[in-house]
């Protein structure tokens, strides 16, 4: 697909974040969503961390980029922010550091940091890209949960020494950046619906994998690499696929690419583009149980296009959890909610 002119980018108004998110993602979003004042808890609890010391930090040590700095990225925010309706454009800072990385933080007032590495790494629209993929970040509202991840990282080091605590903050943090894994699956879509050119996408995750020598590398034996990885082994393979993800963040990269791709070959990512997409106007309305069972049909649907042994034996049960999980949400869902108004709590959307 060639670049798409400015023109012609098509602007997502009112777009709900549940129109790019995983399924294991949104299903954890709605949840979290619908407990009214559960969000505000959150965002209390992020309070612990000075997101105003840190804002100033990046504001003294790195370039706030704007109409006279990296005047090109500038439009990129711009952009990103006017296709998926964002209120307000974030502030983006770029960070001398070899290291490829950009990050969305913090929860009051958002703003996004992309180190030098990634931005020499890649050209105009696969930086378009990386930006729309934090603006989805800032959306989603991911900066307030994962900032609970960090807060419960820090606390598993501090009573590592206490067996029985160690071990249930530890299952909590697993579960966490499980969830944080799907949450960079969704905002690459989010990215591709913000550039709207699906391969800049591509070729943005190819270079995380490979490096700046785009030549050198084929989309279709990347994604061959996927199928290859996705099949698996034997049980061994199996085992050794879940340690190599504990402690990690994000999904690699090959996975990302697969993943992206059957999102746009499905016809999700053209829907989108034609205004077939849910509205912030609905978020209330989203089921927590319907989206349980999305997200348990989700994994099931993974581990169907697994050879992995392992993963084989799962399939029945998650089959099973999608429904019976499902009505568990729905009901607490509920509870909570009356709950939150018999005792006149404000709610709050965490988009």
């Amino acid at each position: 697909m060639a670049n798409t002119p400015d023109r012609v980018r098509v602007r997502l108004s009112e777009i709900s974040p549940r129109a790019y998110e995983h399924p294991a993602d949104r299903g954890a979003l709605v949840a979290l969503r619908s407990l009214r004042g559960f969000d505000e808890v959150f965002k209390r609890l992020s309070g612990l961390f000075n997101e105003r010391a840190l804002r100033l930090m990046f504001l003294s040590s790195a370039v706030r980029v704007g109409p006279t700095q990296f005047p090109h990225v500038y439009d990129y925010v711009r952009d990103a922010a006017y296709v998926l309706d964002l209120d307000e454009v974030p502030e983006l800072y770029i960070q001398m550091n070899p290291r490829p990385n950009a990050m969305a933080i913090g929860s009051q007032r958002p703003f996004i940091v992309m180190t030098t590495g990634l931005f020499d790494l890649l050209d105009a629209e696969e930086q378009r890209f990386v930006v729309g993929h934090e603006v989805g970040h800032i959306l989603s509202g991911h900066a307030v949960y994962r900032t609970m991840l960090l807060a419960l990282i820090r606390l598993a080091a501090r009573v590592a020494w206490v067996p029985l605590g160690f071990i249930g903050l530890q299952a909590i943090v697993s579960a966490l950046e499980e969830w944080y894994r799907k949450s960079e699956l969704s905002c690459d879509r989010a990215g591709v619906l913000a550039g709207q050119n699906p391969e800049a996408g591509k070729r943005a995750l190819m270079k995380l994998a490979g490096g700046s020598r785009l030549v050198e590398m084929n989309p279709d034996a990347f994604l061959e690499q996927a199928r290859d990885y996705e099949s698996g082994g034997d049980a061994r393979d199996s085992l050794l696929k879940m340690v190599s993800l504990m402690g990690q963040t994000h999904p690699f990269a090959v996975v990302r690419l697969a993943q992206l791709h059957r999102w746009i070959e499905d016809g999700s990512y053209q829907r989108v583009i034609d205004g077939d997409y849910p509205r912030r106007s609905s978020d209330r309305d989203a089921k927590v149980g319907d989206e349980a069972r999305k997200a348990a049909n989700s994994y099931k649907e993974a581990w169907e296009r697994s050879g992995d042994p392992l993963l084989g034996t799962l399939r029945d049960v998650a089959g099973g959890a999608a429904s019976a999980g499902g009505k568990i949400f729905d009901t607490v869902a509920d509870r909570w909610r009356n709950g939150s108004s018999r005792g006149g709590g404000q709610g709050s959307n965490g988009s």
